[in-house]
């Protein structure tokens, strides 16, 4: 009895215990999923804060002023431009509004009334009764990178700026990089070997600038991966060492990150690549640009936030008073001959290697600070190198590094170090490109034979290198870019190269307005502006344009990546083919991917008023293939003429003169001299029968839509 009682008191006991335990597990499993719901309570609440975050930083580039002009929206003429210039005033381009009703897009140029700064801009600068006597707050003479990145900076702070060049917008140096943006491993390596303080800024400071690339002008940049080839084991882990700490530098501007391949994973990456003791490689990323429609868009940009342009409008002296300041200069229009005074509190210098010219203007004596080298590149057919992948030979027979790109369709290779003289359109000399294709077979597999019939184009840029003439060792050139203003208040920038053009620009701002005494509105905004043709453009916009217009796909794609929002702009004066597809677009050539309405479009809202000014820089037709551009030339030619109201002489003297600037782009000066006497009346036979064009496999060879 007893043992049956103590069993069930265990058991009652056991069951107690057990219920106890059930109870207790059930609350910490409460408990457990109390937790669970307040971590994921936790996790969507910080996820939710972070994308807002994330919203509000990409919306910080989105300022009260920068807006997008209106489709039709195009800048006031060149002939107005020069009528600013003469008043030393912007005042006439917006004094009452009434240049904004004239669609000036939508009929020829000589007949066009253009349009002022747009209304949402025009609010926030000086209003137009405000006019101190004084003329201009800047006066920038050179429109190539540095110029167009000064003018841009100085309006968005509200200065009254004007800007001229002799030759057209990015002209010369500009027009004629490598088409990279980029920090440069090379001057990294150099930084580092000799311990040069100097080279790793500005290693720094191109890294940080290159991601302000995307996201001002995001079609015309986008990241390159490029593949460093090493032909011994050793020198993998050496360039991936390398490539690393410029990631490390870069930080959060990465575009990004480098990594290690394979030797088969290289061959994949870069099939020409040559296989003989490939050891494997290493990746790394840097940016590409259409350099002179980036120029452009800096142009237009500034014209759009109230600044006053004009190609093709010489200095031909300096102004000063009788206390020995400079206060304005006096100009020639090139175009028709006028010479008129400008008056201006400040003037800045910015016409890289041609820079001594000016600062001679101001003191005869000037000792010249430019040692000038020339960068030769040359254009090779787009199946010598895979689309998305670019390569660089960090080591070649003299120790200089080379570039081959894939750009436009096409590729790129170069570039050379050579001193040379300060020239208008120099000449790439034949040494430098045999070199150049030396050094590319040194690096492609035997299938790939490389020829110099295969060379659609080549060109020669002049790289400013610079010495300080405030510094004690006249010997000693810049590393960077350099400011300097004279005694009698030249302001003189010069150096720097390509990717750092906005901080040059913001850096000479600065010190012109503490130079000349100048009252801005606000501070520097360029990193945040958006260029003309950013606001609205996606990367599947040519998507859009090829369903609206019924467009070739490459010709919809080349479109979307030149022009970005402007695209829409110019496929509405596409006349139609008269095909069954495509619908619109008639094309210049029938392996480029430029149309007749770009021609148009250049002489509308672009101020081209040569036939250079379109083959050269608003198109890159003569970077791309020379021949193409020769036989397409009668027709832009006459397109133009209808534009601007050229006379039969005058269409004659554009075909010539463009025939010559061809001898810049490669073309043999025999050749070119021959063919710039054709009349062009038989000329423009040439593409239904006697065509000039040299037949090759390379010159037959398009540039396709990249990816």
């Amino acid at each position: 009895m007893f043992r049956a009682s103590l069993s069930r008191l265990t058991q009652q006991t056991s069951k107690a215990a057990a219920n106890a335990s059930a109870v207790a597990a059930s609350n910490k499993g409460s408990q457990r999923n109390r937790v669970a719901i307040l971590v994921t309570a936790a996790a969507v609440g910080a996820g939710t804060v972070l994308a807002l975050t994330r919203r509000k930083e990409a919306d910080e580039y989105a300022l009260p002023h920068d807006v997008s002009p209106a489709q039709f929206w195009s800048p006031p003429t060149r002939t107005q431009m020069i009528e600013a210039l003469k008043q030393s005033s912007p005042h006439s381009l917006r004094s009452d509004g009434s240049l904004d009703h004239a669609k000036s897009l939508l009929m020829p140029s000589h007949q066009a009334v253009g349009h002022s700064p747009i209304p949402e801009v025009e609010h926030a600068y000086h209003s137009p009764e405000e006019n101190d006597g004084e003329g201009f707050d800047l006066l920038i003479v050179g429109a190539g990178a540095t110029g167009a990145g000064v003018a841009l900076d100085g309006a968005t702070r509200g200065l009254k700026v004007a800007m001229v060049d002799r030759e057209d917008f990015g002209g010369e140096t500009s027009s004629k990089s490598t088409k990279l943006i980029h920090g440069g491993v090379r001057y990294l390596e150099k930084a580092v070997k000799q311990l040069d303080w100097e080279q790793y800024k500005m290693v720094k400071e191109a890294l940080r600038e290159r991601k302000t690339f995307l996201h001002i002008a995001p079609y015309l940049t986008s990241p390159l991966p490029i593949l460093i080839p090493a032909y011994s084991w050793w020198l993998i882990p050496y360039y991936y060492a390398g490539t690393f700490l410029y990631d490390l530098i870069a930080g959060k501007q990465n575009m990004g990150n480098s990594y290690v391949v394979s030797r088969n994973k290289a061959l994949e990456a870069f099939p020409m690549l040559r296989a003989h003791n490939l050891a494997g490689g290493v990746v790394y990323y840097d940016g590409q640009q259409n350099d002179t429609r980036m120029n452009i868009a800096l142009v237009l940009s500034a014209i759009q936030h109230g600044a006053v342009a004009a190609n093709h409008c010489e200095v031909v002296a300096l102004n000063k008073s009788d206390k020995g300041r400079i206060i304005g200069a006096r100009l020639r229009d090139q175009m028709t001959g006028d010479e008129f005074d400008i008056r201006a509190k400040g003037v800045v210098n910015a016409t890289g290697p041609f820079c001594d010219a000016i600062r001679r203007m101001d003191e005869p004596t000037a000792s010249e600070i430019v040692s000038p080298s020339s960068g030769v590149h040359v254009t090779f057919p787009g199946y010598f190198s895979p689309r998305g992948m670019g390569l660089l030979d960090p080591a070649t027979s003299d120790g200089r590094v080379i570039f081959f790109l894939p750009w436009q369709g096409a590729t790129i290779a170069g570039t050379t170090d050579v001193a040379c003289k300060v020239e208008p359109h120099p000449l790439p000399g034949e040494k430098e490109i045999e070199w150049i294709l030396d050094e590319v077979r040194n690096y492609l597999n035997t299938d790939v034979t490389v020829k110099r019939s295969d060379v659609l184009s080549a060109w020669s840029g002049l790289r400013p290198l610079v010495k300080d003439p405030s510094a004690h060792d006249t010997q000693s050139l810049v590393r960077n870019h350099m400011i300097h203003v004279s005694d009698s208040g030249l302001l003189t920038i010069s150096g720097g190269k390509w990717t750092t053009y906005r901080e040059m620009a913001e850096q000479t701002v600065d010190r012109a307005v503490e130079a000349f005494n100048l009252k801005p509105i606000r501070g520097c905004v360029t990193s945040q502006v958006r260029l003309i043709g950013s606001h609205s453009w996606s990367r599947t916009m040519y998507v859009r344009l090829l369903q609206e217009f019924g467009l070739d796909t490459d010709v919809a794609f080349h479109l979307s990546n030149s022009y970005g929002d402007r695209a829409w702009s110019v496929c509405s004066i596409a006349k139609p083919t008269g095909e069954r597809y495509p619908l619109h677009g008639i094309r210049l050539d029938s392996q480029l991917p430029y149309i007749e309405a770009e021609v148009r479009y250049a002489t509308r809202s672009e101020f081209a008023v040569k036939a250079t000014d379109f083959i050269a820089r608003r198109s890159r037709m003569s970077f791309l293939n020379t021949e193409a551009t020769i036989e397409a030339l009668p027709r832009i030619v006459d397109i133009m003429g209808e534009e601007l109201d050229w006379s039969e002489t005058r269409k004659q003297a554009e075909f010539s003169n463009a025939i010559l600037f061809m001898a810049s782009m490669g073309v043999d000066m025999t050749r070119v001299s021959e063919l710039a006497k054709e009349s062009l009346v038989k000329a423009r036979t040439w593409k239904d029968h006697n065509s000039p064009r040299h037949l090759s496999p390379a010159l037959s060879a398009s540039p396709v839509m990249s990816t």
